[in-house]
């Protein structure tokens, strides 16, 4: 009975070994844009970013991850440091909606069973699609064309995090998106037969836009048990 007993205990514990916590939170930062519009500093929030997270926590080094977010992305020219863009005087408001999903690796374990604090840096890197509103400049102004776009790109994140009491995840992100579109900022308009007249900037450099800002998130899921020996 006592050998029977440890086949079963040593089967549950194997399959329990490979139960995984998860993460469901909130990030609250803020957003800025790379582009033919505005200034050109990598990490200089100048919008408000809102949104949700959820991990699926496959070891204590890596998690796969699930975001959507919403931001406003400000394009100014008078606060940048192109004379020529300061001289030209554009500047441009876009909604922008994200959904990345990606893997996340931690540079040291981050095993939530043990209870004990843990601290580490970690890099994010996936997909994202983002939807925006197309609009063009039209003697200087933005003009809405009022339709949508997605914008594909590849987020890019380091971020440092770090153990809360017993059930919480607080965390510090920068996130920058290379997209594989160029019209965000309303440099090239969505609809082809203005592209010709109000189309300007360098085509060759896609936009980009950044994410700063904090995580907090909720872990829970089953513990590992203990095997006997």
């Amino acid at each position: 009975m006592k050998y029977i007993t440890i086949i079963i205990m040593s089967v549950l514990c194997y399959n329990f070994s490979f139960s995984q916590i998860y993460e469901v939170g909130v990030f609250i930062g803020g957003s800025n844009i790379i582009g033919d519009v505005g200034a050109t500093n990598y990490i200089s929030p100048n919008q408000p970013a809102v949104g949700g997270i959820f991990k699926w926590n496959r070891s204590p080094r890596h998690s796969y991850r699930l975001t959507v977010i919403y931001a406003k992305l400000e394009g100014i020219d008078v606060k940048s440091d192109d004379p020529r863009r300061k001289q030209r005087g554009y500047s441009f408001e876009n909604n922008l909606l994200e959904i990345s999903a990606g893997m996340e690796f931690t540079f040291f374990d981050f095993d939530l069973h043990t209870g004990r604090k843990k601290i580490t840096p970690y890099l994010y890197s996936g997909i994202s699609a983002a939807s925006y509103d197309n609009f063009y400049f039209n003697n200087g102004r933005q003009t809405n064309e009022n339709t949508k776009s997605w914008a594909y790109g590849i987020p890019m994140a380091l971020g440092f995090k770090t153990t809360l009491a017993s059930s919480f995840v607080l965390a510090v992100e920068v996130g920058a998106r290379y997209t594989f579109s160029d019209g965000i900022d309303g440099s090239i308009p969505d609809e082809t037969s203005l592209q010709s007249t109000f189309s300007f900037g360098n085509i060759n450099n896609n936009d980009w836009y950044t994410f700063s800002g904090i995580t907090l998130t909720y872990t829970f899921g089953q513990n590992p048990c203990y095997c006997p020996q």
